[in-house]
C-alpha cells in the first residue's frame, strides 16, 4: 500500500504536479462551498474531509472532487444544509435517510447516532441510505474508533458503473468499498479498500500522467486486457476488474446487498444520467470490551504486530505495515511538504472557485 501511494505521488508530480500547503487549501475549499450555498459548518466539514483524504494518500477521494460536488449541488443531485432523517428506529437497529446531503456532514451525523446507540446498548446496526458521496469510508471507522468502538462498513455506490462482474466484460458495479476499524493507540487500525483491483482515481492519475498501468487491472470496451488507462475515459468505456477475481466480485455483490438493499437504499441496476453519486451504507458499530477487555485487545494487537513484523522482508519491500499505517506515514509527509496536485486538478479547482467569486490567488493553485 505504501509503495502504491508513493507511485501515485510520483505520478502527480510527473504530470506537472505542485505541492499545495494544507493550511492554505482547507480554508479556501470551505470558502468555495460556502459561496456555493452551504452553511459555514457544513462547508468546513466538506473541506476537512476532502483534504484529509488527500493527506492520507487517497487522492481519488480528495479535493479533485470539488468541481463535481459543486456541479451536483447546482443540478440538485446534492443538497446543502441537510440532516439525517430517522426512518426506522428499533433502538440498537436504526435506519437513516441522508436526503442527498453532503456525505462529509451526513456521515458524521449518522455515525454520531450509531456511536451513541452502541455506547448505550453495546452494539448498533445502522443503515444509512441516500447520502451524497460519503468519500473516504475510513473516516467513519476512525470516528467510531475515537469513541473507543470497533466498526464494520459495507457501502454501495449509485453512480456510473466502473467494474465488470467476474465472468463479464462490461461495467455493472461501482467500486463498492468495504471498511473495518479497530480502536488502538496511537491510531486505530483501519482497513478501507475498494472491491475493484484499483481505485478509479488511481486510473485517473495514471491517465493524467500519461503512464501505463499494471497487468490485470483493466479491460477495454471489447473485453480485452489492457494497460492503457485511457479506456476508462473513452466512449464506449472499458471496465475495471474486481480484486481477487471471483472473491472480490462476491464481496462487491455483498456490499450491494448489505450496503444498498439492507440499508434501506437501492442497488445498482443501470446508469442514471446525470450520475447522482449516491452512497448507501450499512454499519455495525460495537463496544469491543463487551467481548474482550481493552487491555487484552491492546496486548493481542501488539502480539500480532510483533509476529507479522518478524517475517523475513521481501526484496525491496518498505517493511510490514498494519492497516492504517501507510496512511499515517503519507499524512506526515504531506502535512510537512504539502499535498501534490497535478496541473489539471489545480486549474479545475481555480476555475470552480472563480466561478463562485472565490479567487485562488493566495493558495498556490495558480
Amino acid at each position: 500500500m505504501h509503495d502504491a501511494q508513493t507511485d501515485q505521488g510520483n505520478a502527480l508530480q510527473g504530470s506537472q504536479g505542485k505541492d499545495i500547503a494544507v493550511d492554505a487549501l482547507r480554508p479556501w475549499i470551505a470558502r468555495v462551498f460556502a459561496a456555493a450555498g452551504c452553511p459555514a459548518g457544513e462547508a468546513g466539514q466538506i473541506a476537512s474531509g476532502l483534504v484529509q483524504a488527500n493527506l492520507f494518500g487517497h487522492d481519488s477521494h480528495g479535493v479533485g472532487l470539488v468541481p463535481t460536488y459543486v456541479s451536483n449541488l447546482r443540478q440538485g443531485l446534492a443538497r446543502a444544509g441537510m440532516s439525517v432523517r430517522i426512518v426506522s428506529d428499533h433502538g440498537a437497529i436504526v435506519g437513516l435517510d441522508g436526503q442527498r446531503g453532503f456525505g462529509q456532514a451526513i456521515g458524521e451525523e449518522a455515525m454520531a447516532i450509531a456511536i451513541e446507540r452502541a455506547q448505550t446498548t453495546g452494539l448498533c446496526l445502522m443503515g444509512l441510505a441516500n447520502s451524497h458521496h460519503l468519500a473516504r469510508i475510513g473516516q467513519w471507522a476512525e470516528q467510531c474508533a475515537a469513541a473507543g468502538l470497533a466498526s464494520i462498513h459495507f457501502v454501495n455506490v449509485l453512480a456510473q458503473p466502473l467494474v465488470a462482474p467476474w465472468g463479464g466484460i462490461d461495467a455493472r458495479l461501482a467500486t463498492n468499498p468495504f471498511c473495518v476499524g479497530v480502536p488502538h493507540a496511537p491510531h486505530p487500525l483501519v482497513l478501507d479498500f475498494a472491491t475493484s483491483t484499483v481505485a478509479f482515481g488511481k486510473v485517473h492519475v495514471a491517465h493524467e500522467a500519461g503512464r501505463s498501468m499494471a497487468d490485470g487491472l483493466l479491460l477495454d470496451a471489447q473485453g480485452r486486457p489492457t494497460n492503457d488507462p485511457s479506456v476508462m475515459f473513452a466512449d464506449p468505456m472499458g471496465a475495471l476488474l474486481p480484486f481477487g477475481r471471483h472473491k472480490g466480485f462476491a464481496l462487491a455483490v455483498m456490499c450491494e446487498l448489505l450496503g444498498g438493499a439492507l440499508s434501506g437504499g437501492k442497488v445498482q441496476d443501470h446508469h442514471p444520467d446525470p450520475s447522482p453519486m449516491i452512497n448507501n451504507m450499512l454499519s455495525i458499530v460495537f463496544v469491543p470490551d463487551r467481548l474482550c477487555s481493552r487491555d487484552a485487545l491492546a496486548d493481542e494487537v501488539a502480539r500480532l504486530a510483533g509476529w507479522l513484523r518478524a517475517s523475513r522482508p521481501a526484496p525491496d519491500a518498505a517493511g510490514i505495515l498494519l492497516p492504517g499505517e501507510p496512511e499515517r506515514a503519507t499524512a506526515a509527509l504531506r502535512a510537512r511538504d504539502g499535498i501534490p496536485l497535478p496541473r489539471r486538478t489545480r486549474e479545475a479547482l481555480a476555475a470552480c472557485g472563480l466561478a463562485l467569486g472565490v479567487a485562488a490567488d493566495d493558495t498556490g493553485l495558480v
